[in-house]
């Protein structure tokens, strides 16, 4: 039966010896420095993408409920464009083909190119989320904020998406977790993150059931603390009567 070497990670990376601390000093790097650096680049292309889901699918998941049929028409087209492309095609096709067609591109990092990657593939499904949680809403709070005399962003702003987002927390909370996971294809393009540095540090060290057993605890308690903050955020922001609330 093999035996687990939890001491790997307290190798330095270049000679294999054991630092005491595990953590290098006057520039070594232990397996675990480059394990906890592999992390923040998760995080960091996770994190970014996130953002950029969340912005561009609001928008494109307004406009899909909007009057305007051409505004109907991109948001549609956005959608539909962006979620039935394979998420690593879509990562090859802004790292090698955009840049071809858009010179501007060579000069961005493939760490920006990655997350406006993974950003717009989960755009898609949050827009899908977004337009459900607006028609979900009954039609007469649309016509009651016109009659006020708001106009139609304004009915947005106020009336619509205070409600709206408060309903799709939890699918919300779903692809924030699911963003955490799919940043794993970011190796593909030789980001330092964690899915690279288990098969790298695997291959150098030969003690793959250690360094997977780590990764895949650094992934969970990623996604964990994410739900955590969603659900926190969930129950703050309950409306009685409401779907969810109390």
């Amino acid at each position: 039966m093999a035996t687990w070497d939890w001491q790997v990670f307290c190798k330095d990376t270049i000679d294999g010896e054991v630092r005491p601390r595990c953590f290098g000093e006057g520039g070594d790097i232990t397996y675990l420095d480059w394990l906890l650096s592999a992390w923040g680049w998760t995080l960091s292309v996770a994190l970014l993408a996130l953002v950029v889901a969340l912005v561009v699918g609001s928008v494109m998941g307004i406009f899909r409920t909007t009057p305007s049929k051409a505004l109907v028409a991109i948001g549609n087209a956005w959608t539909e464009l962006f979620r039935n492309i394979p998420l690593l095609v879509q990562v090859f096709l802004w790292y090698h083909v955009l840049p071809s067609l858009i010179p501007a591109l060579k000069n961005f990092p493939s760490f920006i190119l990655v997350v406006f990657a993974l950003g717009f593939f989960t755009s898609a499904r949050i827009a899908e989320q977004v337009r459900a949680g607006i028609q979900s809403l009954p039609k007469g709070q649309r016509y009651a904020g016109l009659a006020m005399g708001l106009t139609l962003p304004q009915t947005y702003r106020y009336v619509l998406l205070p409600m709206a987002f408060r309903i799709v927390i939890p699918p919300l909370t779903s692809e924030s977790m699911n963003i955490i996971k799919n940043s794993s294809v970011a190796f593909a393009v030789s980001i330092a993150e964690l899915t690279m540095f288990a098969m790298q540090a695997q291959e150098e060290t030969s003690r793959g059931i250690e360094i997977y057993l780590a990764v895949t605890g650094l992934y969970f308690i990623s996604a964990f603390i994410i739900n955590r903050i969603a659900l926190f955020i969930e129950h703050r922001v309950q409306v009685p009567g409401m779907i969810g609330g109390h």
